[in-house]
């Protein structure tokens, strides 16, 4: 119900309960007269017929303008002064009451502000002994920031769910460069690792920090390489331990060695080519040089025989030599770089993944020798899934024993069933068959993972156990202490000042998440009119992320759009943004799906959010960018915190001055979802006063207010 529908109703009301009263009042003074005194009174009334109505019309009226002055003196200024006292002890300390309503409520508003006053100065302290603090906490940061500057390597530290707290600017540059995928997610705090990187080679490192966890092992870190695009990068993974020493997030070193790999790859396959394109031609120059020595007395033609059998071979050696030299260009296959690792903890990831992902009950057996191996553990274990998976199918296997054995030089790892036995046949077959290695859609086949890591793989029956045995031989490492990883992070405090460690990642339950817990974009269009439905068009889209209640300025989206229709000349005048200025910018085709990436995982926040909304929606028909993540509006969380305002007190530029926010950039994209940003921060607490704490309860709410009744 509207106010107007209720001040309406309450007039009314009290006209009927005075007329009520005057009506019994009359009765009773009417019961009292003599006759002579009704018929005079009569005559009167008669006389004079219209007083009565004229009476009873201008009641209301009366009634109405004493209630609207009775309550604009106490109830309405009680209401305002609870507001703006709101308003002075959460969010803006400097803001000040203005007097209002009855005598009471104007020296009670007076009385609040001398209290603000000494609130202020009071708060002024605490301001700069917090400012103290923070330019201590600015310094080890400013040192930090220096270091981790100075890094060779690109750095990122994760928490647990592989939300990033924390990167490097070489990081930024190495996933977002010229060389890096232009379809992938964009680095950010917040943003999920898994947008970046291979999500199945993190898990599986973190399985095997968390193995030698288990195993209190002294350097629990992992090492990986994984492809991204044309890119290839070498990761060292190193956890973060909380305070029961259980890996709380996890800190990734990487470094792109794409063009050393193909170095080394060139390097090998000359010295491959040389070694057996030279074999033949040595084998002649020496088989002719000792049959010289042997025979010192052979006659001249036959000596000139054998020398020019040297020199012709001489020559075909050096021409090869020249030839393979100069044909050094011509694309090679990459080595993927191996690692040092127990062989138990391959058994112990392979059981985890036989178990997890197919169902099959895996159980180890063997020597307890510590058996070493240098190996892509990631690939080897997905490989063999892919086998064990061909075996499940074919012949319905439930259950398998590993088995670990030393064989000289070799470690040997035994599959072993009861059933039918796997043909030699089939397992060549099974050998050229694909597989995927990952969320990255890079593809292998099983010959290349044993050629990869030298390896050889048979099938037999094992009489002597009763079951089929599926042999893989792997070269053994040397056995000896691991390669040096980075070393352990102990858990500290962060000093970028973000504690996402014990943050949830994105869940179902994301209604239940409270407000100053969310990751937002904050987001704001301008277009070429204001009427969307009668095709105008966005011509720039601006937004800034918002993270564990911090706005982060520096993680901000702003691009021009070249519409296809003319800007309106009345929109030119308030934004600025002229046709000049948008020729030979990219189209919404373009720039929409980099918005939607840059806006993944996230609540969107917009001031005014059904205009804009109007627009993404009308846009989705042409580049089928769909935003389906939900929405909050600034207009109606204000209408929310000051419910007893009018229209215009709800408009950007009021509500940021009432909050103490600066206003820069105003109709610029970028600077007004700046802004939006600043004012969404300072209504949290406000909402909160009013029982407004999650996601849930502030989208309920905004459904009760005027605003969510606007249409574009």
């Amino acid at each position: 119900m509207s106010h107007k529908l209720r001040f309406a109703l309450w007039v009314g009301l009290l006209t009927l309960f005075v007329v009520g009263l005057f009506a019994a009042f009359g009765a009773a003074l009417w019961a009292d007269l003599d006759p002579a005194q009704r018929d005079a009174l009569r005559a009167m009334v008669l006389a004079r017929p219209t007083l009565p109505v004229l009476f009873f019309l201008l009641l209301p009226f009366v009634l109405g303008g004493l209630l609207k002055w009775a309550m604009a003196a106490y109830p309405v200024a009680a209401a305002r002064l609870a507001e703006e006292v709101t308003l002075i002890h959460t969010v803006n300390p400097e803001h000040r009451v203005t007097p209002d309503g009855g005598p009471e409520l104007r020296r009670l508003a007076t009385a609040v502000n001398a209290f603000a006053e000494a609130h202020s100065g009071l708060h002024k302290q605490v301001q700069s002994r917090i400012e103290e603090a923070n330019l201590r906490i600015e310094e080890e940061k400013n040192r930090l920031a220096a270091l981790m500057a100075e890094l060779a390597q690109s750095v990122l530290v994760c928490n647990r769910e592989g939300r990033i707290l924390l990167y490097n600017a070489r990081a930024a540059q190495l996933l977002e460069g010229a060389d890096a995928d232009p379809d992938a997610a964009p680095v950010g705090l917040g943003r999920s690792i898994f947008g970046l990187l291979d999500k199945s080679q993190i898990v599986h490192a973190l399985e095997k920090i968390g193995r030698r966890l288990e195993q209190h092992g002294t350097q629990p870190g992992a090492h990986f390489v994984t492809a991204r695009g044309d890119q290839l990068l070498r990761a060292q993974m190193a956890p973060v331990l909380d305070r029961e020493g259980a890996v709380g997030g996890f800190v990734l070193m990487l470094e792109d060695i794409t063009r050393s790999i193909e170095t080394d790859s060139r390097r090998n396959f000359l010295l491959q080519q040389l070694t057996e394109g030279t074999r033949a031609s040595l084998a002649n120059i020496r088989a002719a040089a000792e049959t010289v020595q042997q025979y010192p007395d052979m006659d001249a033609e036959r000596r000139q025989r054998f020398t020019e059998v040297i020199r012709d071979e001489a020559e075909q050696l050096s021409a090869r030599l020249d030839a393979t030299l100069a044909h050094d260009d011509q694309a090679l296959g990459t080595q993927w770089p191996l690692e040092d690792m127990l062989a138990t903890d391959l058994v112990y990831a392979l059981q985890r993944n036989f178990e997890g992902g197919l169902g099959v009950v895996a159980t180890m057996q063997g020597d307890e020798e510590p058996f070493w191996l240098s190996v892509d553990s990631h690939a080897l274990v997905q490989a063999l899934t892919q086998v064990m998976g061909r075996i499940v199918s074919t012949f319905g296997t439930r259950a398998v024993r590993l088995e670990l054995t030393g064989a000289g030089r070799f470690v040997r790892l035994s599959l072993l069933w009861n059933g039918p036995a796997l043909s030699p046949d089939t397992l060549r077959d099974w050998e050229e068959q694909p597989f995927s290695l990952g969320a990255g859609g890079h593809v292998a086949t099983l010959k290349q993972v044993l050629d990869r890591h030298g390896a050889e793989m048979w099938s037999q029956a094992d009489r002597a156990a009763g079951a089929n045995r599926l042999c893989l031989q792997l070269p053994a490492a040397r056995p000896g202490r691991v390669a040096a990883g980075p070393a352990v992070v102990p858990g500290r405090p962060v000093y970028y000042d973000f504690d996402l460690f014990s943050q949830a990642g994105q869940t179902p339950e994301l209604d239940e998440r409270k407000l100053i817990d969310l990751t937002c974009t904050v987001f704001d269009t301008e277009t070429t009119g204001l009427s969307p439905s009668d095709g105008d068009e966005i011509i720039s889209i601006g937004a800034v992320r918002i993270v564990n209640g911090r706005l982060l300025k520096q993680e901000c989206f702003d691009r021009l759009v070249r519409p296809r229709r003319p800007v309106r000349r009345e929109s030119e005048k308030i934004h600025g943004i002229s046709a000049q200025m948008l020729a030979g910018q990219p189209v919404i085709e373009q720039v929409l799906p980099m918005f939607r990436r840059f806006a993944e995982d996230t609540v969107l926040v917009a001031h005014n959010a059904a205009f804009d909304m109007r627009f993404l929606q009308l846009a989705r028909e042409q580049t089928g960018v769909e935003f389906d993540q939900p929405v909050l509006d600034t207009l109606m969380l204000s209408a929310l915190a000051h419910p007893g305002r009018a229209d215009d007190e709800h408009r950007l530029e009021q509500i940021a001055a009432r909050l103490g926010i600066p206003v820069i950039g105003r109709h610029t994209a970028l600077g007004d979802a700046i802004v939006t940003g600043e004012v969404f921060l300072k209504l949290i607490p406000l909402l909160a006063e009013r029982g407004i704490h999650t996601l849930k309860q502030a989208r309920d709410a905004s459904q009760q207010t005027l605003y969510a009744k606007l249409e574009y």
